[in-house]
């Protein structure tokens, strides 16, 4: 009988020690992940009581005379602290975890908001230059309209389908962040004309709305090795931000400036300044996160995805910079761009480029690819009024068995689109670079595509293709590519 009465005090100590030990691992944990300041006392009162309770075990055990009652209520006491601190523990860690994901809730609640917002705007972004283009494409057909006006349509049905391009690039170029598809392609580029340049897409923009535009520069290296595609991506999102936020009458400025150099890296600032509309101090806050515009009458009426500042952010985080913005409700807005790049040294001089119209191709001829009757009428009128013979593939096995067939030299090009049934571009490539004529294996290939991404670029190249043009076409990148690869 004595062995189970010291059993079960010795027992019941052991069983206690270990409670006061996970009570005070259990405090701890609870301060570390809230102010429990209020609490402080309150929380210190088990581990009193708990070390009491083991000092009277101890106690009783050493120097008294325990009987079966007593160490009976003892030991059964260690076990119902146990179970309770255990309880508490699972109740804590429940209640924790019920917060978390109340938090996860919450911030998947937000974004499906703002995403059920930005597809509400895209609805509307989308449906507006498609009405002006189906619009004014309806009237330049009626007989009743003088030339002028045809003229005048046309050039609204261009604006109207170049804003469609700029929604369409939005949505996919934020696809490829958040994929993390995102690279930097490098090339040396003079910095001051990139940004000078950048103001002069949008200085008409600027004067039909009558704003002024003011272009400053700053800068003593000038020549700079960036990815000059991405960093014009950033260019044109702040200035048509400032165009759209401007009414007439209004400002912006746009300074390039060479804050420091650093060995081989120079640090440069860019600034775009307007003076418009401004913005609240919280929505300033969250500019920069996907999908997000300011719910005010004036700029629901202004158009735009709300993926323009969340992409720039992005891209300047890959190169290494930073964004910041200055900002008051009617008195305007200003970006301030900061990044460094490597320094690189003047190239020789080259010659005055020149304009689609000059550029030539008499008495070439090309073999189009292309499975889309839309699309290869529009590719067949450009290349024919640049001089250009036209035979035509609808798809990469057509393409391949014609140039099979073929006297050697008797294509001069080949236009490949990529996806197309039968046979895409990619094989169509690769097929006619593994034929055993080497003079047909080596006719100039140029991928003419609207997969348009750096991946696609490569993979383009990796399937043997000479270039990359991108679709929707633009004449002056067509023409220009085109030259650079038949000089080869």
């Amino acid at each position: 009988m004595d062995f189970i009465i010291y059993f079960m005090v010795f027992a019941g100590s052991a069983l206690m020690a270990y409670n006061v030990f996970m009570y005070i691992r259990f405090a701890g944990n609870i301060r570390k992940r809230g102010n429990w300041d209020r609490e402080r006392q309150v929380l210190n009162i088990p581990i009193v009581l708990l070390i009491l309770f083991l000092a009277g075990y101890l106690a009783v055990g050493i120097f008294g005379h325990p009987d079966i009652i007593m160490s009976g209520i003892l030991f059964g006491g260690s076990i119902f602290v146990f179970i309770m601190l255990w309880l508490i523990k699972r109740t804590v860690d429940r209640i924790q975890e019920n917060e978390r994901l109340e938090a996860k809730l919450a911030a998947a609640e937000d974004a499906s908001k703002a995403k059920t917002f930005f597809l509400s705007n895209m609805s509307h972004d989308l449906r507006t230059p498609l009405n002006a283009i189906i619009g004014y494409t309806t009237l330049a057909k009626s007989e009743q309209i003088t030339p002028e006006e045809q003229r005048e349509f046309m050039g609204k049905i261009e604006k109207a389908s170049r804003q469609l391009t700029e929604i369409v690039n939005d949505v996919l170029e934020m696809s490829r962040i958040e994929s993390g598809r995102l690279e930097l392609e490098p090339t040396r580029v003079d910095l001051e004309e990139c940004v000078k340049e950048a103001g002069e897409i949008i200085r008409d923009q600027l004067a039909e709305k009558r704003i002024g535009f003011v272009f400053s520069s700053e800068i003593e290296d000038k020549w700079v090795r960036c990815d000059v595609n991405l960093l014009n991506r950033v260019l044109l999102n702040l200035l048509s931000n400032a165009e759209k936020f401007t009414g007439e009458n209004g400002n912006v400025f746009l300074k390039l400036k060479e804050l420091s150099k650093d060995g081989e890296n120079g640090v440069y600032e860019i600034r775009v300044k307007d003076t418009g509309i401004g913005m609240s101090r919280e929505f300033a806050e969250r500019l920069f996160l996907p999908f997000e515009r300011e719910r005010t009458s004036t700029v629901s009426k202004i158009q735009g995805t709300g993926l323009g500042m969340a992409i720039t952010k992005n891209i300047l985080d890959l190169m290494g910079g930073s964004i910041d913005v200055a900002t008051e409700k009617g008195k305007g807005t200003e970006f301030v761009v900061k990044v460094a790049f490597p320094i690189e040294t003047a190239p020789e001089e080259a010659k005055e480029a020149e304009s689609p119209e000059e550029i030539r191709f008499d008495g070439c001829r090309a073999l189009l690819v292309e499975d889309n009757e839309i699309n290869r009428e529009i590719a067949q009128m450009l290349l024919t009024q640049a001089g250009f013979e036209i035979e035509t593939a609808e798809n990469g096995q057509i393409a391949v068995d014609k140039v099979v067939s073929a006297d050697n030299g008797y294509y001069d090009l080949i236009l490949m689109d990529i996806q197309m049934p039968v046979m895409d571009g990619y094989s169509a490539a690769k097929a006619i670079r593994a034929l055993p004529v080497p003079e047909l294996a080596r006719i100039p290939i140029i991928a003419m595509s609207a997969n348009a991404f750096q991946e696609d670029i490569k993979a383009a190249e990796n399937a043997g293709m000479n270039a990359h043009i991108a679709k929707p076409l633009d004449v002056t990148d067509m023409m220009t590519t085109l030259r650079r690869v038949m000089a080869k």
